[in-house]
């Protein structure tokens, strides 16, 4: 089939579209987006990754693109935010020792746990730290829930179980029953044992609950990694990590405490944490080195209310230049998010030829995605535009190059009224809405929306990721098989115009210019759903 572009042609100003068939008539096309997917995507640009050449390259890019569009600098007069970041090459102990009632258990690195440290610091331990079950490390004040209650952690060690009490519980009431909260995702344990004081903290891994198998903890915490470059006396854990169950039940058994049943107590509601009359002793030596990223950012300001904004995002970041595979060493990161950043510049570049808005419009590329989204972190603590006047967040992350698709698929779908908006544009392509379909997994809280949802502001993340028109689930269910295991952050991740369909990626482009507009050129507020865990965020 060959790819829809859309031509409007403009004849004086009589002619120019009103603010209704702006959305009627878009103006993104396929030709703009493939080309700067072919363009960030090539080895000249040498996979993107932060503190790189690629980064120079993406950069001014960026930045010539917004320009020629003829968008106004969005930080003040300048095209990007700074990211101070830290990067911290993390060396655990070989060992990780747990003692106490005359028993001693001698934990291996990589095999029994991992560990590393936020601390900007040459070396930081545990020695001889009280270990405390903590169950899940949730403190959930909307469904009356607090794992630390009446429990002092300063100074000890927190051991906690991975996602959250709903998963397997069977009760789809509970928590969210099979539908992960950010309660259970594992940076939140973190940050919550952070704020209770704790010394240290482990998550005990099990795959079904993380969504992935412990190989994947064991290269995501390991070597080299990089954080945002804290200011000075911000609190972190001495020690953060990682323990697999077969660890854990070590641990247990040592314990004089009975641990039979433990993710049942857990799961009970007054559950109690208690201490495991054990202690435990292990360090991290840290390389040490500084540096400043970028987000970019660019606007179309508004003509009645400029100080309102709708946020379209997509992180330009990808892997560098990594191991040899297959002959190739640069990490293209084509799907990975040269679609999304190609797809901002492309609605940016259809919007900047339309009458002005009523609202402003801000394009953010982002930095650093991949390293934990360090960069959309950044931006929700140091927020460019006030979050109570931002209207809402448009995220694009990873759009599937499978030719037209007949679903949307909403990460998070119930969270907020963003997905009845999106309903109507999709409805219109003939299309379907669709919630995500295992979500165990917490996407919602793995791409650069999630940062801007925890300070309160609606977040849409979404695709056509389910069913092709010409192949269906089943097609798309190998494509994406095929994504997974020989592409997902390896150099395979290229563009290719012999294989890229690019229906899809013009449908969903089409439905995010057109909310995009709608929310623009109105006085709509959309907000977040009952049972949202951000809804009381943005009431505040």
């Amino acid at each position: 089939m060959k790819h829809l572009v859309y031509l409007i042609f403009i004849i004086g100003f009589a002619c120019q579209p009103t603010k209704e068939s702006q959305i009627d008539q878009p103006l993104v096309d396929t030709v703009t987006i493939a080309k700067h997917i072919k363009t960030l995507a090539s080895d000249a640009f040498l996979g993107r990754k932060p503190f790189t050449a690629g980064e120079v390259k993406t950069l001014a890019y960026l930045e010539n693109e917004f320009k020629s569009m003829g968008l106004n600098p969005g930080n003040g007069d300048s095209y990007f935010q700074e990211v101070p970041m830290v990067e911290l090459d993390a060396k655990p102990s070989a060992t990780m020792i747990v003692s106490g009632n005359g028993k001693e258990v001698v934990l291996n690195r990589a095999k029994d746990f991992v560990a590393i440290t936020e601390r900007v610091v040459e070396k930081s331990a545990l020695d001889m730290s009280e270990l405390v079950f903590a169950g899940y490390g949730v403190v959930a004040p909307e469904y009356g829930w607090d794992d630390y209650a009446g429990l002092d952690v300063k100074g000890k060690t927190v051991v906690v179980l991975v996602n959250d009490p709903g998963f397997g519980s069977g009760d789809s009431t509970f928590f969210k029953g099979q539908t992960m909260t950010y309660y259970g995702r594992w940076t939140y344990k973190y940050e919550e044992a952070a704020r209770q004081g704790a010394d240290g903290i482990f998550i005990i891994h099990d795959t079904a609950p993380a969504g992935y198998p412990w190989l994947v903890v064991q290269n995501g915490w390991s070597g080299a990694s990089l954080y945002l470059d804290q200011a000075e006396g911000q609190f972190k854990p001495k020690i953060q990590g990682w323990l697999t169950r077969d660890a854990a039940i070590k641990i247990f058994e040592a314990s004089e405490v009975d641990m039979k049943g433990y993710v049942g107590k857990a799961r009970t509601k007054g559950f109690k944490p208690f201490s495991l009359d054990l202690s435990t002793s292990v360090s991290v030596e840290n390389g040490i080195k500084s540096d400043v990223s970028q987000n970019v950012v660019a606007k179309i300001v508004g003509s009645e209310k400029p100080d309102e904004v709708i946020i379209y995002t997509a992180h330009w970041d990808h892997m560098g230049v990594g191991p040899v595979i297959n002959g190739d060493s640069i990490y293209n990161g084509a799907h990975d998010n040269a679609s999304g950043t190609a797809s901002i510049l492309a609605i940016a570049q259809a919007m900047s030829k339309l009458p002005q808005p009523k609202r402003s419009i801000v394009f953010l590329a982002i930095t650093a995605e991949e390293q934990g989204l360090l960069g959309s972190k950044y931006y929700g603590e140091n927020p460019i535009y006030d979050p109570k006047k931002s209207v809402a967040n448009i995220n694009i992350d990873g759009l599937n190059y499978f030719g037209l698709m007949k679903d949307f698929t909403v990460v998070g779908y119930g969270q907020s009224e963003l997905d009845d908006i999106a309903k109507k544009y999709v409805e219109a392509q003939g299309r379907y809405v669709l919630a995500d379909q295992d979500p165990g997994k917490g996407y919602f809280f793995r791409s650069d929306h999630f940062q801007f949802a925890k300070i309160g502001i609606p977040a849409m993340f979404a695709s056509g990721a389910y069913e092709a028109m010409v192949g269906g689930v089943a097609y798309v269910e190998k494509k994406q098989q095929d994504y997974l295991e020989n592409k997902y952050h390896r150099p395979a991740d290229e563009f290719d115009a012999a294989e890229w369909k690019f229906g899809g990626i013009l449908q969903d482009a089409e439905v995010f210019y057109k909310m995009g507009l709608e929310l623009a050129n109105s006085d709509t507020w959309p907000k977040w759903k009952e049972g949202s865990e951000f809804k009381s965020i943005r009431e505040k």
